[in-house]
């Protein structure tokens, strides 16, 4: 059989199984599915070797429509969509029906160009006279200029308002007026208060301006990317062809595109030579697209005859009719998409704003209780229970915490972009850190975008067409018969030129069609004499390729020994096959006719390249003799006195676009770290296939696979039998909520021949399963779905404008390996912000404790309002920044962990239960339909959320393990507020008194007296009446240096919490305590702030501290800091037994080595079975 027809015959039964159906009552054709099982991951039973087990792509695929059905135990809970996010989709409908209404390839051309009243010429298309500049005037006015309406942008002030009024920064502006109000009730007493208030307030401010500066300059060097040279193109209007500018094209222009041109409207062509396009950046098609005027595909994406706005011409030249201008065209649809496609919030500021209302929620509770407690308890005193309310309120306050997220977050971007990657927006940081899943496109983000020759197959032999690939016995050389043969065959017979060549190869540009650039980058790099070729070589005559023959012929005067010249031809296989009568056998033409044998070498070799997702190419000579074809012959096309038959067969020769380097082990390290690495590409599906499995990103077996391996009929292979799939776009609008669960349990997933709209549906069904979603691609078409991702990655050189301007980190570099190293950082930090906030809160409980002693008790206050201030803004702050440089504490540990949010079919029906209360909908598990809740007014929704506080199924809900990390969670805040900080409140408390004592108060005198800290009787201050012995200036000193002391315990203990808090692994000493040189720097400048406030003269007046506190008092803080770290380590032994470290199990089959290996492995099996 011939070898494009079995690739047809193959290629219609992959489009059965693809739509396998089954017929339900009423007549209902739908894919079936089981329900939704997630299998377990185990070694591939029975694998064998590729070269004994080798199964083309076209029979690999698994498609979604050949899964049987099985009953499911218990109940999985369909996706939930929000009022919200229906109506985002009705309107994309809407809009879609509104829009993409092209039919214009489906009309005759002279229907089109009555439609939109212009006039062309069919048989000479440049004497065609277009529109009238008057109609152009007027349709310019109708249409608007041909530009995208750029998406809105917020005022400077908007966007510090958006991070001024975080929930963070709000509690601290309310605790600073909460101050003021203290000063009202009291001047006098209260006045340092005014201080503290424009402190907190300030740090609020200050917060958000690094987060805005941080924004906006991000921004301005995302501006400095985008491409601001306004566009022209080539137009005929009153019949002269002129440039003119692009956003003055209006429906019925006709317009020329030439090779390099980047056309500027969506154009129906009516004439075309030789013209190809490249539509990677819209369809994700990394070949190159043929334009003619002939069409015969109804959808308009596939259609031959049109060309769309944005995409390059990177070959011939053609003729078109402007029908679709600005936002109507297929690119502006697709920014439509974008510009309409909320943000999602990062999870890092989810929780943050959680933790903010936790805080918020203890401290207003703690403040009314002890407002209540206050109130008896001295003496029906209004003012001072008011007073201490407030102070709790603010001593539970966190000040220092935001600033700490947002530097910890900055400096993290800056060490980002430094390994290329630029971070719009610091959560972004954190959230690359959390993904479960990392959809990516294929073409220009995997791969390179450029084709690359990698086997050439002469003379029986196949061959490795990089010399860098292995043995050097399997690589091309020009010494093996036949390759100088392929090598001028794909140097002559081209139409791809270099840009110029007084520069070495390599930095040459290539104009051109994709698959010639391949080859002519090939052959100039084999061939040293590449650029005196044409010379030495001239062309006499040339067909062009087209879409009839599929073929390019030419003929050059190249002397041989029968002759003088010598024809060569190149194109389609099976049709430069069917051309031949001979093959060659050896240099200098050297040949014999074709056998049964050589066919069988042909069809094997063939179906091996094309099953790898290669393009194939056939290559054939003639050697023309002189008697016929003399030096001076002249070829004519009309008269075709030209040989069109039997050639010598010289061989093939297979391209790609080959993946990046890198990106395989990325792909690896990224599977091994636990995150789904899934395929979202718009190129073929057994391309995408091909290259999914040389690239770690598919390595089971399909279905089909299986069905091969162990010889059983497909419809027997059970559903947990096998763990990759590949979907065809084709399906996707017809999918269940339940064939996208199964389709999203399995391991390895493929979507191929997807739309801009399908990526986006892919990201929203990952994210309905509570996924994080990061989207990575560089096309126009990826846009929507960058910008709906909890996380779009777009690139920098290869990157389209708009698809930067949704994504909310850039690869500047376009290295898909910077990903990895960007979820390492994303990893890490998020790590060191639980550190660093577990260190931080720990001192709140210290700070509060003295304001409940001091009014219950009551005590003398330990801590003032000022000094809390000096801990949380001064020494607090510094120490938690330090946390930033914290290394990791085991070298591969960060990416062996799983995701902090893993997704498991427990957790994803917890998900989405949250999200059927938040939309007050129930689910019917009998129906198996999700009910919504009826219409309600508002009043109605706010009492039906105030009930739901008082249901058990929300506090449940609140408190259920769903197997998450988070950044303020159970542990962190015992350690925080019932362990470590129970101990430092203790051991403040204690060198409180030991000081006050030592001074002649003791903890009984201190009760006493502050319990008579009013009228008739007042101590502790200057104007004090005398307790034994003690006068009033000496009691403020006392306790003046009391305070001191409690202030330095907390400074001091903080100390060895700051080790205690570095380590989850290890115990907290050792070799990773000296790993971060910026822990010393920061406990030295904190702990020299402190000295400073205490005992540098004049100073304590303001903070009303004492010089006198003798350094003998710090062994007390000390001894109590030794107690922190035994605890510490007491209790990481503990929670190590009782809950011992999840690691990511291992992943069989993962090559953790460069892709040019496994070209050369394949290449050399296929030669021996050859």
């Amino acid at each position: 059989m011939d070898p494009q027809a079995e690739k047809k015959v193959v290629a219609a039964e992959d489009t059965v199984e693809m739509v396998q159906t089954t017929t339900h009552l009423g007549g209902d054709h739908r894919i079936q599915f089981i329900p939704t099982v997630k299998p377990e991951r185990e070694p591939r039973a029975g694998a064998r070797d590729d070269s004994s087990a080798f199964v083309p792509p076209s029979r690999r695929s698994q498609s979604v429509g050949s899964l049987t059905q099985r009953r499911q135990s218990g109940v999985s809970l369909p996706p939930v969509i929000s009022e919200k996010q229906k109506a985002r989709r009705e309107q994309e409908r809407a809009e879609e029906k509104k829009h993409v209404d092209i039919n214009e390839h489906l009309m005759p051309h002279p229907e089109v160009a009555e439609k939109y009243h212009t006039r062309i010429n069919m048989a000479k298309p440049g004497d065609s006279l277009g529109l009238t500049s008057v109609q152009a005037a007027q349709l310019l006015t109708e249409h608007g200029p041909n530009i995208l309406t750029p998406p809105s942008k917020r005022h400077w002030i908007l966007k510090f308002w958006d991070c001024l009024k975080s929930l963070f920064n709000l509690l601290l502006i309310f605790a600073g007026i909460l101050e003021y109000i203290l000063l009202g009730i009291n001047f006098h007493e209260n006045f340092q208060n005014t201080y503290l208030g424009a402190i907190l307030i300030a740090v609020a401010f200050i917060n958000a301006f690094i987060e805005f500066y941080q924004q906006q300059k991000s921004q301005a060097l995302l501006e400095s990317f985008l491409n601001m040279i306004p566009a022209k193109c080539m137009c005929i209007r009153d019949g002269k062809l002129a440039q003119i500018e692009a956003a003055t094209l209006v429906p019925g222009d006709v317009v020329y595109v030439h090779m390099g041109d980047k056309t500027a409207a969506d154009l129906l062509v009516f004439s075309a030579s030789d013209c190809k396009v490249d539509n990677s950046s819209l369809t994700g098609e990394s070949e190159p697209q043929e334009r003619t005027k002939d069409n015969d595909m109804v959808n308009p994406l596939e259609a031959s005859n049109l060309m769309f706005n944005s995409t390059l011409a990177i070959s011939g030249e053609a003729y078109g009719i402007v029908i679709r201008t600005g936002d109507s065209t297929v690119l502006g649809q697709i920014a439509y998409l974008t510009a309409g496609e909320d943000k999602m919030i990062s999870p890092l500021t989810r929780e943050i704003d959680n933790f903010v209302k936790l805080i918020a929620t203890i401290a207003i509770i703690t403040a009314l209780v002890f407002f209540g407690v206050a109130f008896p308890v001295n003496n029906n005193n209004v003012t001072l229970a008011i007073n201490f309310a407030i102070g709790i309120f603010v001593a539970w306050v966190p000040e220092g915490l935001p600033a700490t997220v947002t530097m910890l977050l900055t400096i993290a971007a800056k060490r980002m972009a430094t390994q290329n990657v630029l971070v719009k927006d610091l959560k972004g940081v954190e959230t690359l850190g959390a993904i479960t899943l990392l959809a990516t496109d294929k073409t220009g983000t995997l791969t390179r975008n450029q084709m690359t020759t990698t086997n050439i197959w002469t003379c029986g032999e196949l061959y490795e067409a990089s010399d860098h690939a292995g043995a050097e016995k399997d690589i091309a050389t020009i010494d093996h018969a036949g390759v100088l043969e392929i090598l001028l065959i794909s140097a002559l017979c081209s139409k791809a030129k270099f840009d110029r060549v007084d520069v070495p190869m390599k930095e040459r540009q290539i104009m051109g069609d994709a698959t010639e650039t391949g080859l002519i980058r090939y052959a100039a790099g084999q061939l040293r004499n590449y650029d005196n070729l044409a010379n030495l070589y001239p062309k006499v005559f040339e067909l062009p390729f087209n879409s009839e023959t599929k073929w390019h012929m030419s003929i050059h005067k190249k002397p041989h020994a029968n002759g003088y010249l010598t024809l060569f031809i190149k194109g389609a296989p099976e049709r430069v096959w069917k051309l031949c009568n001979r093959m060659l056998t050896g240099t200098d033409g050297e040949c014999t006719p074709m056998s049964p044998a050589y066919k069988t070498a042909y069809d094997e070799t063939y179906e091996h390249m094309a099953s790898r997702g290669h393009r194939v190419l056939g290559f054939a000579e003639m050697l023309l003799p002189g008697d016929k074809y003399p030096e001076d012959f002249v070829f004519d096309k009309k008269e075709k006195n030209y040989p069109l038959g039997d050639f010598i067969f010289v061989g093939l020769a297979s391209l790609q676009d080959p993946p990046k380097h890198g990106v395989r082990e990325a792909i690896g390290k990224c599977r091994a770290a636990g995150i789904k690495v899934i395929m979202v590409t718009g190129d073929h599906p057994l391309t995408a296939e091909a290259i999914g499995r040389k690239i770690n990103l598919m390595l089971s077996e399909t279905k089909a696979m299986v069905a091969k391996r162990r010889g059983k009929p497909i419809e027997e292979i059970q559903e947990n039998e096998f763990k990759a799939i590949v979907v065809h776009g084709e399906q996707v609008d017809t999918l269940t909520d339940t064939e996208w669960d199964n389709i999203f349990w399995k391991d390895e997933i493929i979507f191929a021949r997807t739309s801009p709209k399908h990526k986006l549906e892919i990201v929203r069904r990952g994210q309905s399963m509570g996924h994080i979603v990061g989207v990575t691609g560089d096309g126009v078409n990826d846009s929507p779905a960058l910008k709906k991702a909890d996380l779009g990655i777009a690139m920098n050189i290869s990157g389209s404008d708009v698809s930067k301007e949704a994504a909310s980190m850039i690869l500047l570099d376009d290295n898909f390996a910077s990903t990895v190293r960007g979820i390492e950082e994303g990893r890490l930090i998020f790590i060191n912000l639980k550190k660093s906030i577990q260190y931080t809160i720990t001192h709140i409980f210290p700070e509060v404790v003295p304001n409940l002693l001091y009014v219950i008790v009551p005590i003398p206050l330990p801590l003032s309002a000022i000094l809390i201030l000096v801990i949380d803004l001064g020494f607090e702050l510094i120490a938690a920044l330090s946390f930033a440089w914290d290394p990791p504490e085991t070298e591969d540990g960060l990416m062996k962990v799983p995701p902090r949010k893993p997704v498991t079919p427990e957790t994803c029906n917890i998900f989405r239960a949250r999200a059927l209360r938040q939309n007050r909908s129930r689910f019917d598990e009998e129906a198996g339909l999700i009910v919504p809740l009826e219409d309600q007014s508002k009043i109605q929704q706010w009492i039906w959320g105030i009930r739901q506080l008082f249901t058990k199924s929300y506090w449940a809900d609140k408190f259920e393990n769903t197997g998450a990390e988070v950044l303020v969670d159970g542990p962190v805040l015992s350690w925080a507020y019932l362990e470590i900080g129970v101990i430092e409140s203790i051991g403040s408390l204690v060198a409180f008194f030991v000081v006050m004592n030592k001074r002649g108060i003791t903890p009984y005198d201190a009760h006493i007296m502050q319990k008579g800290n009013g009228p008739p009787t007042n101590y502790f201050n200057s104007d004090a009446q005398t307790y034994k012995g003690i006068d009033g200036h000496t009691q403020a000193d006392i306790l003046a240096e009391a305070q001191s002391m409690y202030y330095w315990s907390i400074m001091t203990m903080q100390m060895f919490n700051l080790f205690a808090c570095k380590t989850r692994f290890t115990l907290p000493f050792g070799k990773y305590m000296f790993a971060n040189r910026a822990t010393f720097y920061c406990i030295l400048a904190g702990a020299s702030l402190a000295a400073f406030v205490i005992y540098t003269p004049g100073v304590e007046v303001v903070f009303k501290t004492s010089r006198s506190l003798s350094p003998l008092y710090w062994l007390i803080p000390m001894a109590f800091g030794f107690v922190v770290i035994a605890y510490a380590s007491l209790r990481l032994i503990v929670r190590r037994r009782v809950k011992p470290i999840k690691w990511n199990p291992d992943i069989q089959g993962l090559q953790m080595y460069p892709t040019i290996r496994t070209f050369r492995s394949m290449s050399r099996r296929s030669s021996r079975s050859l």
